[in-house]
């Protein structure tokens, strides 16, 4: 038996909500659109002078964008004890999908981190201006165990030899990222886990799904997490100096316009400022890192 988690004390967000497209500050847009394109295997939606907007690479249908890049010239690193991205999470259908990219991670001579979560597999690396990938597939949801309403993940190691031997037995040429990939989850460094609480889980209203020393992780819907919020490096910390790469925004994506309200009604209840333009619910967390919430197409 997997029971599935408890309904917690703040009143949960929509069980349909997912995690939009990501939007990150490089410093060299060609530099980026280089690794984008041509290792992790995205494909160009919409360009302009100093804005990327990128989706996967295979399949013929009109699809919103994934990621966008966005070029802030002379950007250096988000310093590594600052507040801000840990990383973004592309969700691959599959495991052949996620052999593939190990593949093409191996073929470019990517530095690599890797980790059975049990609820999932995952690749871990970061792009040239030091901006935190993970890569992913999850396992079904009846392979996911919960106790007491918490789902159990681990950071066992992967048998990366099975997993690229999976990925090889297509023997098509690598083409990129296929259709159906999206991002699964936006994981943050906070300075504060009670006060990420706080906002993400009593204003917003994720689920709590996982605690670990210095880590929290939540979701909608009884996913194992669409957010994870940690201390590891950050405790006490500022967010990144203002220019620097990393984190621009990332969209919570609601399933109807009902829920978009409800919402902009909890935050104007817990005094939290935003804005609301072109059917985009704007609003900042404690760090700065800016929540677009948006009906999903």
């Amino acid at each position: 038996m997997n029971p599935q988690p408890t309904v917690t004390s703040a009143p949960s967000i929509h069980p349909d909500t997912q995690i939009g497209p990501v939007t990150l500050r490089v410093a060299n847009l060609e530099r980026s659109i280089q690794f984008y394109e041509d290792v992790l295997g995205f494909r160009r939606i919409a360009q302009d002078a100093n804005m990327l907007a990128l989706g996967p690479a295979l399949g013929t249908e009109e699809i919103p964008p994934v990621l966008r890049l966005q070029e802030v010239p002379g950007a250096r690193p988000m310093p590594r004890h600052a507040s801000g991205l840990y990383h973004f999470a592309i969700l691959v259908p599959t495991r052949a999908d996620l052999g593939r990219s190990l593949g093409r991670l191996v073929e470019a001579g990517i530095q690599i981190g890797q980790a059975d979560h049990l609820v999932s597999e995952a690749l871990y690396l970061s792009d040239p201006d030091g901006n935190g990938i993970e890569i992913y597939r999850d396992r079904p949801r009846s392979a996911w165990s919960w106790t007491s309403g918490m789902v159990q993940m681990a950071v066992d190691p992967i048998d990366l030899d099975d997993l690229m031997a999976e990925g090889a037995r297509d023997s098509r040429p690598w083409a990129g990222l296929p259709s159906g990939t999206r991002i699964g989850h936006i994981h943050l460094q906070v300075s504060d886990t009670e006060q990420a609480v706080d906002f993400y889980h009593g204003v917003l209203g994720f689920d709590i799904t996982a605690h670990f020393p210095g880590a929290v992780f939540m979701s909608a819907g009884g996913y194992h997490h669409h957010l994870g919020l940690n201390t590891w490096n950050s405790r006490g910390a500022p967010p990144a100096p203002a220019g620097s790469a990393g984190l621009e925004s990332f969209v919570v994506e609601v399933p109807h316009a009902d829920e978009q309200a409800r919402l902009a009604d909890r935050l104007t209840r817990a005094g939290v400022p935003f804005t609301q333009r072109e059917g985009l619910l704007s609003t900042s967390d404690p760090w700065k890192n800016q929540v677009v919430v948006k009906v999903a197409y």
